[in-house]
């Protein structure tokens, strides 16, 4: 918490001062009085240039540390239970900002008690910080402020927020064994071309006789890649860099989007996984008495994907135009039928939260099912590169030393 220096007399009228740490000037001012001590001044501490120097390196590395998955589930979990318990908002935000361990999301709990203090709701003070906290949270908790039931929208985002992260847990698993494996056939075939190959090749020179073509093309590369390693280097981190930066861009980010739910085998689980998110968080903002319209703009933002976030909003305007929720969706064309089906009982029946969570409870089960299932899906694909890159190496290394034990047979 800030430091700060304050000056007083007492009711006897002896003068004092001192330091005190605290979130707010007026805090300090509280504590005083209680202490029979009328504040005359109280202004921030001044730090030492040396201190404040380190401070500032500190604060600059430790303020990208953003809060993970799990720190902002068990802000909302122990939010709930402060807001459930009675806690007056202040109290609850100024006892997790003591408590918290991570410095960056320290430093914005603070400024958030300061924009309280100052009579500001706590959807406005958190919406000053979109790194953080979503636009979905944002707006549950404007609405948990406009009904009063704060309590619920604190533990319906971490139940939200739980789901989220076991679902990138899962994909986080299934996919670290085809990782390692791709990393390895990689070191392996730079490994080879750039040391094994060579050896090889000195070799062969003794032969003075003509090489097979698979030898040559083998040769050809692993000389080609001793030579302009640094080419070959230089080419891969600029390509790096700018898939990086194009993927920033707007219309980058728009067609990576699309590409990752078109990638054979792991887009469909991408796709699914994306729709559940939308689901559940429609179906959040529904319960909480969100509008239909606000509610998917908000949730076009949470599904974290350009491309389903831009049918999201077709269909945001094709409620407007007088469409219902079930047309507007069967026309992004990335429902099923039976999740369509859903829909079209859920507004007749006036449960569409309901039935959104029932689509979200389909699409996890599916995806839970395609992700125990990836590692058999992939695994034949990763032997036949294996094998390939094998085969190749074989020809490329014994077939001219099965031509010289024949030429030597022959004499």
């Amino acid at each position: 918490m800030p430091l700060f220096q304050y000056t007083g007399r007492t009711t006897q009228g002896q003068a004092v001062s001192g330091e005190m740490n605290a979130t707010t000037a007026d805090t300090i001012a509280a504590q005083l009085n209680t202490q029979g001590i009328i504040p005359l001044q109280i202004k921030p501490a001044e730090v030492k240039a040396e201190t404040k120097n380190i401070f500032s390196l500190l604060n600059k590395k430790f303020r990208q540390q953003k809060p993970t998955l799990d720190e902002l589930i068990l802000f909302s979990r122990q939010m709930y239970t402060l807001q459930h318990a009675g806690v007056p908002i202040i109290r609850a935000m100024t006892g997790l900002a003591e408590s918290t361990r991570n410095f960056y999301f320290k430093n914005i709990l603070i400024e958030i008690i300061h924009a309280l203090e100052e009579g500001r709701p706590l959807s406005a003070a958190m919406a000053h910080y979109p790194d953080v906290f979503s636009s979905l949270m944002i707006s549950m908790v404007q609405i948990g402020e406009n009904t009063g039931h704060l309590d619920v929208v604190f533990l319906q985002l971490s139940e939200y927020l739980d789901r989220e992260k076991t679902t990138r847990d899962q994909v986080k698993s299934a996919l670290r064994y085809p990782m390692f494996v791709l990393l390895a056939i990689s070191v392996a075939m730079v490994i080879i071309n750039i040391f094994v190959i060579p050896t090889f090749a000195k070799v062969f020179a003794g032969f003075n006789a003509e090489l097979p073509l698979p030898t040559r093309i083998l040769l050809g590369v692993s000389d080609f890649s001793v030579q302009y390693w640094w080419l070959l280097s230089g080419v891969a981190i600029t390509a790096f860099v700018s898939f990086r930066y194009f993927i920033k861009t707007e219309q980058g980010a728009f067609k990576w989007d699309h590409f990752k739910i078109r990638v054979p085998i792991m887009g469909n689980i991408i796709l699914r996984a994306t729709l559940s998110r939308f689901a559940r968080a429609f179906a959040m903002t529904q319960r909480a008495g969100v509008p239909l319209i606000q509610g998917l703009v908000v949730v076009s933002r949470a599904v974290d994907n350009r491309f389903v976030e831009f049918h999201i909003k077709a269909m945001r305007t094709g409620i407007e135009r007088g469409d219902t929720l079930t047309r507007t969706a069967q026309s992004t064309e990335m429902f099923t039928p039976l999740i369509i089906q859903m829909l079209s009982v859920g507004e007749e029946t006036g449960a569409v939260d309901k039935m959104l969570d029932q689509v979200a409870d389909f699409y996890d089960r599916e995806v839970d099912y395609d992700l125990k299932n990836l590692t058999s899906a992939i695994e034949p694909i990763l032997i036949i590169a294996i094998g390939a890159m094998v085969l190749v190496l074989a020809l490329g290394v014994f077939l001219p030393m099965w031509d010289l034990i024949g030429a030597a047979k022959g004499h």
